[in-house]
């Protein structure tokens, strides 16, 4: 896991390299195949994977007060175990904006259901002659409806 500091000098190194940094953000509660699609095509789109990991404070304010289920620095391990991701960034704010900003990340992907002008910071990739990418989701797979299961007691 590193600081915004760090993945700010690791996003120098690799412009610096003429290597491709992906960027791409998330809450990643409850880590499920979906997932670990999304983040192996993500990272097949450049040369180097950060992922953003919303902090507690700001999954709370994004989904409401029974969530995250884990907590951010376990999630955050999880995610940086991955073979797919180089770096995980915990980051305080509501959005990613700030991060984005700092990174200048190549390709910024996003799933496809983001709307094209809802995707936050492509302004900040298109601006730096980057790349917007939407992937599409793993039909079927989400955290939301994987604790609303869990919760009514409908495991399978």
């Amino acid at each position: 896991m590193l600081t915004l500091e760090a993945a700010t000098r690791l996003s120098q190194e690799i412009e610096r390299e003429g290597r491709r940094l992906v960027f791409t953000n998330g809450v990643f509660d409850l880590l499920h195949k979906g997932h670990v699609r999304y983040l192996t095509a993500a990272r097949s789109l450049g040369d180097v994977l950060v992922v953003g990991v919303n902090s507690d404070r700001s999954v709370r304010a994004i989904k409401g007060p029974g969530r995250p289920v884990v907590p951010e620095a376990e999630r955050a391990e999880v995610l940086a175990s991955l073979a797919a991701v180089d770096a995980v960034v915990v980051f305080d704010e509501d959005t990613p904006h700030r991060l984005i900003a700092a990174l200048q990340p190549a390709v910024l992907v996003k799933g496809a259901d983001w709307g094209e002008t809802e995707i936050i910071g492509r302004d900040v990739v298109e601006a730096g002659g980057g790349t917007v990418v939407r992937l599409p989701l793993e039909a079927g797979c989400s955290t939301t409806s994987i604790v609303e299961r869990i919760r009514s007691g409908r495991l399978t």
